[in-house]
Parts: C-alpha cells; structure tokens; sequence
C-alpha cells in the first residue's frame, strides 16, 4: 500500500480518501456472498461489497490497486 501511495503522490486527482472510499466498493462475487452472511434481531443479511472484518479485504484491495496503477 505505501509503495501505491507513494506512486500517486502528487497527482492531481488523487486523494486518500479515493483509496479510503474505494476500499469499500471491491465487490464480493455473487456466488461467494453466502459465505458473508450474517444475522442480526432484524434478519439476516449478506455482503455484496467486501467488509472490513474479513481476512483477506485487505490484500484484496491491494491487489486490486496493483491492477490499476499497473504500467
């Protein structure tokens, strides 16, 4: 994550909160959102945008910014 940041460092429309922001849109696969689900007194629910609280979102998120800041 440092070395992607310090790729966009200075340009012009790019900001932290971009990366904070699209953290939080990688979406999980249709067929894998099961396998998010949880139940609250109001129902039960499922992810379609991975969470914070899974294991791999980070490295998730990182390899999906390899991706587009790639060449």
């Amino acid at each position: 994550m440092d070395y992607i940041l310090q790729r966009v460092a200075g340009l012009a429309r790019m900001s932290m909160m971009d990366g904070i922001l699209g953290y939080n849109q990688v979406a999980v696969h249709p067929g894998d959102q099961n396998k998010t689900t949880f139940t609250t007194p109001w129902g039960t629910f499922m992810y379609a945008r991975i969470p914070f609280i899974l294991i791999n979102a980070g490295e998730t998120f990182k390899r999906e910014m390899d991706i587009a800041f790639m060449g």
